[in-house]
């Protein structure tokens, strides 16, 4: 497996693995830095109905196999 892994994986991709790892990063960084001011404008309290709908999801997916193997 490791001689598999060590001809897939040249210097020459690794090196551009690891600049597009750091370009994406920081991209991501700045991206979230300059919408921060408008997200807290536009989205109050988004993160609660997010974790209310995912537990309600969860909820009937427990349900449903309750009921179905009932």
């Amino acid at each position: 497996m490791l001689i598999i892994a060590g001809k897939m994986f040249t210097t020459g991709r690794i090196v551009f693995a690891s600049v597009f790892v750091i370009a994406f990063v920081a991209f991501m960084i700045y991206s979230y830095k300059k919408d921060a001011k408008n997200n807290n404008i536009h989205y109050k309290n988004a993160a609660k109905y997010v974790a209310i709908g995912i537990l309600v999801t969860i909820g009937l997916l427990f349900l449903s196999k309750y009921l179905i193997n009932s």
